[in-house]
């Protein structure tokens, strides 16, 4: 197309669109994430080479404890064969010594069943003589039993009344074996005598006596009781009666009882309480 001179020029213009602004951000994000995984990288190469160093040294290390061990090994080994050489052990020997250790341990194996055999009798006959000793336990038991049996009937055979001081007394004995049945009773101490008339005084337990008179049809005796530096007189008493005194420290009185007289003479038993002759 041909333009004249004079015609003037159409001008063309372009425009161009902003940039959005996300994308610097996102420049700017992947710039740092980027320089972060590199010195990320760079320090993981770092810590692995360091990592693979100490692995190194450890296994140097590792190395050379091996071959001390061996060395230590190969030393202990020359120093057996030069102390079997020392000692002359041979292979029969060291055999011969293991057979006398073998018979050792069943010696003592034989030892120890013979041991525990003996145990085994020994207790049998524990519990066999505990056996006997419990029957004559249980025998013990009832001959105690009859014993205290006998010893009731005996005292429902004892009579009991009241003495001269009106004062109740304890059993009465009528005879040396009532007597005897009183001691065993043991409730109260019990002194016998058979005395004569005499100027002497006769000595009963605790307590001194002296004879004056005997009665023989009436059954009847006179008597001086010696006891705490005093005299006590006893005049007519007569068979199987309690003849009652007090006695310096004594709850309960002193009690003489005449069962038997004759000429010049009488027998009978001094019973006073236990708790003063113990003192005594």
């Amino acid at each position: 197309m041909n333009t004249t001179p004079n015609e003037p020029q159409e001008t063309i213009v372009y425009e161009t669109s902003p940039v959005p602004r996300w994308i610097p951000i996102a420049l700017g994000v992947l710039f740092v994430l980027v320089g972060f995984l590199l010195y990320a990288g760079h320090t993981t190469r770092k810590n692995i080479e360091a990592e693979m160093v100490k692995s190194d040294q450890r296994a140097d290390l590792l190395a050379a404890q091996l071959d001390a061990a061996g060395e230590r090994i190969a030393d202990l080994k020359g120093e057996l064969e030069v102390t079997s050489q020392k000692l002359g052990l041979t292979q029969t020997e060291l055999n011969r010594a293991r057979a006398l250790a073998q018979n050792i341990r069943k010696e003592q194996q034989q030892s120890d069943q013979d041991l525990a055999a003996q145990l085994a009798a020994t207790k049998t006959e524990a519990e066999q003589k505990i056996g006997a000793v419990a029957t004559e336990v249980s025998g013990a038991k009832s001959d105690i039993a009859a014993t205290r049996q006998e010893l009731e009937a005996t005292k429902a055979r004892l009579t009991s009344t009241i003495g001269d001081l009106g004062v109740q007394s304890g059993l009465i004995a009528r005879n040396r074996d009532e007597v005897e049945q009183l001691k065993l009773l043991g409730e109260r101490s019990i002194f016998d005598f058979d005395i004569r008339k005499s100027k002497n005084r006769a000595r009963i337990g605790p307590v001194q006596v002296e004879l004056k008179k005997v009665d023989t049809k009436r059954n009847r005796y006179t008597l001086d009781l010696y006891a705490d530096d005093r005299r006590v007189e006893k005049k007519d008493k007569t068979l199987m009666e309690p003849v009652q005194f007090y006695v310096r420290g004594a709850r309960a009185p002193f009690e003489l009882v005449v069962f038997e007289i004759s000429k010049d003479r009488i027998v009978g038993y001094l019973s006073t309480p236990k708790e003063l002759t113990a003192r005594q």
